[in-house]
């Protein structure tokens, strides 16, 4: 292969890389791996493992949440309680001299984003940032420096952002005009989050059971659907019928079954 050759096969894999993770309308029943693929390894949940065996397992998707500790470090945890220490609370120095409990320490965002571009075409970084249980202004600043970390690993065009709070996505679409963002509280119709610039609901698929029409609607208006968290085999399969976009789940090899069952 000759230099001209090689430059020009690297801008068309490049191109595919952007079009699979910022074109996420064209995704069918894709599996995201809720806090990273850990139940069938019994990995802990958030984990870098986790995450590692979700790209292993060449997923669409891989979520996990952030929280800003006391002094400004941003960790990946689900609570806002971390070995009985509240996180917004804690100095990073003291919540690390607890391990997981597969010896991993707990990851900051640098690390677990540095880890999630390795060796990885083909899994989304679904980066849910946790609502402050201090302030709203804490809360959209967290956001803020996760957006900064994220741009300056060069990992923005494999990281779409959900919450549960409105604002926070508001704000990072202030920053960031083109960045994947996904509502998940479940109180706003497609239409709604179309009207701010939110490209997605990413919502409990309870919602949908109870809302149907904002199934066709999202799909009229071009907005990502997302549900979440399908365990059983009965709602993966409803979800499957109805061609969302994603279907996020702690149970990703059980859910891949149910997509190879349908084919």
């Amino acid at each position: 292969m000759n230099m001209n050759t090689f430059k020009i096969f690297s801008r068309i894999s490049f191109l595919v890389l952007l079009i699979t993770f910022s074109s996420c309308n064209a995704q069918k029943n894709a599996i995201v791996a809720h806090r990273g693929a850990w139940k069938k390894n019994n990995l802990p949940e958030n984990s870098i493992a986790a995450l590692r065996h979700a790209i292993d397992l060449k997923l669409p998707g891989s979520e996990f949440d952030v929280w800003r500790t006391a002094d400004d470090s941003l960790v990946i945890n689900h609570d806002a309680h971390y070995n009985k220490m509240v996180i917004e609370q804690t100095s990073y120095s003291d919540l690390i001299k607890f391990k997981l409990s597969n010896g991993e320490k707990l990851p900051t965002l640098h690390e677990y984003i540095s880890e999630g571009i390795k060796n990885n075409k083909h899994t989304l970084l679904v980066c849910e940032i946790k609502p402050s249980e201090i302030s709203k202004e804490r809360g959209k600043k967290t956001a803020l420096l996760a957006v900064e970390t994220i741009k300056k690993l060069k990992a923005d065009k494999k990281t779409c952002y959900i919450s549960f709070d409105y604002d926070i996505l508001k704000q990072i679409r202030s920053v960031d005009p083109k960045t994947s963002l996904q509502y998940l509280e479940g109180n706003k119709s497609p239409k709604e989050v179309k009207a701010d610039n939110i490209n997605g609901v990413d919502y409990h698929y309870s919602v949908f059971r109870k809302h149907p029409e904002w199934i066709q609607e999202a799909k009229d208006n071009k907005i990502i659907l997302n549900a979440w968290t399908v365990n059983e085999a009965a709602d993966m399969d409803w979800i499957i019928e109805n061609k969302f976009n994603y279907i996020t789940t702690n149970e990703p090899e059980l859910l891949q079954q149910r997509l190879k069952a349908k084919k």
